[in-house]
């Protein structure tokens, strides 16, 4: 009979004892491994959202360089303040520059050179963001339609947006005018919305003032695993169009001529100002208790001049990524705003808070296998009295010492495989459980057989503490004495 057969027989013997000694070692593994896992996806889930396309977030000097990321890429922090929207045109060459001042209104002197920052985009794409409104407890985003068709998601950041339902919004349509909106997944989903439903963002939080000026919905994004999912976007003109969104002028001359020039060069203006209906929005409206505008179409409305509008960062992709470092420097050193890369930023999020947390998490279950490691040692040291007699048979049979004490470690051992096993099992089973909400929460797709890098070091581990907890009891085994414990 071999050792690992008599070591078997003695787990079985002492089966009540054994099992509850495995189950502790397998609980303490379960957890080790849930926690890894956990770090895991948090890890690639924060990573894989810091780059969706674009390499430099641009934003207001005011606030870190953190928050900025946190504000713009995951729309998690309240904006510090807004960029004048001339800064944004930093970013455009002469000819496009001077198109915005036709087509906006302001000062001419704008068109009459390029954007500092033109060369270093060339070939790649700047998208404006404007936020601070909330569309329930989801972030109201005002950005451009380019949003939808440059920037990219997935595991290696190559696939284009989809939606479940219509379509991405447009600059301006016939049917909504300037006041169209898409959805990520979660907000279609828990606020129960769809395509052809208005939304009504409300002003500076979930509970601020509701804005008069409503936006269809005209598409629903597909699940992305990014914080898109959980956000509202709409028209950034339709954004500057509600009430509260345009910068005060001091100057009234100079909102007058800007006034002037918007509404002689770009014939989708009138010198209508914006009017609402009388009557409240039907009870079937997404948000009850808002008015809704006469019309939604640009002949009701003029766009906000180049004065009056801000933005709250810039997303921006370089032509030749070796110029973002550059870029980044000369932004830097303007003061006059702030640029970011935002995957290092989430990097240094994660070495400077999350990791620390993980460790001690970890820590903490690492402390509850050497407990259960002990529980090993108490099991097989508390039964050695009652074996004391079947060593002695067995050495009285022509077993050696070095036999006895291999078959109490080789019980140890049995006891550490099962228990690692069992909780690594345990363990991937809860982790498929709840899989689909992983997913949903954070887009990383996770199954039975998803591993951390580091659980090739748990068996090991198990193994190594098992080894340590027998050694009392073989030591025991050893030393026991074959004469005395016949004739007892």
């Amino acid at each position: 009979m071999s050792l690992i057969q008599i070591a078997w027989r003695n787990f079985c013997h002492r089966s009540l004892s054994s099992i509850l000694t495995t189950l502790s070692l397998a609980l303490g593994v379960g957890l080790v491994v849930i926690v890894l896992s956990v770090y895991g996806v948090i890890s690639e889930a924060f990573t894989r959202n810091a780059s969706v396309g674009y390499n430099l977030v641009v934003g207001p000097p005011k606030g870190s360089a953190l928050q900025l990321t946190l504000n713009s890429v995951y729309y998690l922090s309240q904006p510090a303040e807004n960029l004048p929207y001339t800064e944004y045109m930093e970013f455009f060459d002469k000819e496009q520059r001077a198109a915005m001042v036709q087509r906006y209104g302001g000062d001419p002197e704008l068109a009459k050179r390029g954007g500092r920052y033109a060369p270093f985009v060339a070939g790649g794409y700047v998208i404006p963001l404007a936020l601070g409104d909330y569309f329930g407890e989801f972030r109201v985003v005002g950005t451009i339609p380019d949003f939808f068709e440059k920037l990219r998601h997935g595991p290696n950041v190559d696939e284009p947006f989809a939606f479940a339902q219509g379509r991405a919004f447009q600059e301006h349509s016939d049917e909504h005018g300037y006041f169209e909106a898409v959805v990520g997944s979660r907000v279609a989903n828990e606020m129960n919305v769809g395509v052809g439903d208005k939304i009504f963002p409300t002003h500076g939080d979930p509970s601020g003032h509701g804005h008069d000026l409503g936006f269809t919905i005209v598409g629903v994004m597909r699940p992305t695993g990014t914080p898109n999912d959980r956000a509202a976007f709409v028209n950034l003109e339709g954004f500057y169009l509600m009430d509260g969104h345009a910068k005060p002028i001091e100057d009234e001359e100079e909102s007058d001529q800007a006034d002037s020039n918007s509404d002689a060069n770009d014939p989708a203006n009138t010198e209508a100002e914006l009017e609402t209906a009388d009557s409240d929005h039907p009870a079937s409206s997404t948000q009850a208790g808002h008015n809704e505008p006469k019309s939604t179409g640009p002949d009701r409305f003029r766009l906000l001049s180049i004065p009056e509008r801000e933005v709250t960062s810039i997303l921006v992709r370089n032509g030749n990524i070796m110029f973002a470092p550059g870029m980044q420097n000369l932004i830097n050193e303007r003061f006059r705003s702030q640029a970011a890369a935002p995957i290092g930023e989430i990097n240094k999020l994660m070495n400077a808070i999350v990791g620390p947390l993980m460790k001690a998490l970890l820590a903490i279950t690492l402390i509850t296998c050497v407990v259960a490691a002990v529980g090993i040692l108490v099991s097989i040291y508390n039964s050695m009295n009652d074996r004391r007699r079947d060593i002695a048979v067995m050495r009285a049979l022509g077993a050696r010492r070095e036999t006895v004490t291999a078959i109490i470690i080789c019980e140890s051992m049995l006891i550490a495989v099962i228990g690692a096993i069992f909780g690594w099992v345990l363990a991937h089973l809860a982790i498929l459980f709840y899989s689909s909400q992983i997913e949903a929460q954070t887009g990383v797709q996770v199954g039975f057989l998803t591993t951390s890098n580091h659980e090739l070091y748990i068996m090991p581990l198990v193994f190594t503490l098992a080894l340590i907890a027998a050694l009392l009891p073989a030591w025991s085994a050893y030393r026991t004495d074959v004469g005395s414990n016949l004739a007892a």
